[in-house]
């Protein structure tokens, strides 16, 4: 850990489904196990609670509302949360240590942009050069 560096927040999301293969009873101790361990995590300052989301939601864009959201499982986004680390490889390390990756569940970690938006600049939504 590089403690010269201010912390940065970095958001989390709990992405995929269960293994079908696993028992109610192996994936119910992961979970408890990845309570114990996140709220150590909070405890020390390392992350902030965040949650699980609901399985309903809508889909917002410039064509108007429509039910959702359409993805595929391996894309299904069950929850978020924020973690602080001094680099993206140390959140990913931090991350790693997550339970419920043991059966099937993947996070996805990215640095929130403290910057405004602004057209000019290279970012997520840039759309790719061709």
């Amino acid at each position: 850990m590089n403690t010269n560096t201010p912390a940065a927040e970095y958001l989390v999301i709990s992405r995929g489904q269960w293994d079908a293969s696993a028992s109610k009873e192996d994936i119910q101790r992961a979970i408890d196990a990845f309570y114990a361990w996140h709220g150590r995590m909070v405890a020390e300052g390392r992350m902030k609670p965040g949650s699980r989301l609901m399985k309903d939601g809508k889909l917002v864009s410039r064509r108007g509302i429509i039910d959702g959201p359409y993805s595929e499982a391996k894309e299904v986004i069950g929850g978020y949360w924020l973690v602080y680390a001094h680099s993206l490889e140390e959140a990913a390390l931090l991350l790693a240590q997550n339970p419920c990756l043991a059966y099937g569940l993947v996070n996805e970690v990215r640095e929130l942009d403290p910057a405004l938006g602004n057209a000019f600049a290279v970012t997520a939504e840039t759309p790719a050069a061709t």
